[in-house]
């Protein structure tokens, strides 16, 4: 495994005792980089009926007609993506989640 460069080294009794990384890296050596995570908010959004899109959409506080203009497609389109149950494609998806930076696994069901 590669050392990465930006570990401070904290010495107890002139001994090294513990390493610090940054916590990207943390993530990344302790398998952890791939967990998904949801915001309480997105998850309340979800529990009062919403499509995951439309919840990430309301948390980053983004009308439709906002996230349609940002992604060029028409408030329609995003209001039918966000019906509950739409098959919405992947390359899509990965256009809404780049519009608001999360992952693309963070609107998959």
């Amino acid at each position: 495994m590669k050392t990465p460069a930006d570990v401070q080294i904290i010495h107890l009794g002139g001994k090294p005792a513990f390493a610090v990384v940054p916590y990207d890296q943390w993530l990344q050596m302790s398998n952890q980089a791939d967990e998904i995570w949801f915001p309480h908010e997105v998850v309340g959004y979800q529990l009062q009926g919403l499509s995951l899109i439309a919840a990430w959409r309301k948390y980053r506080k983004l009308s439709q007609e906002q996230l349609a203009n940002r992604m060029g497609i028409s408030q329609s389109a995003v209001a039918q993506m966000e019906n509950p149950g739409s098959k919405t494609k992947k390359q899509t998806l990965e256009r809404v989640a780049r519009v608001l930076e999360i992952a693309v696994r963070q609107l998959e069901d």
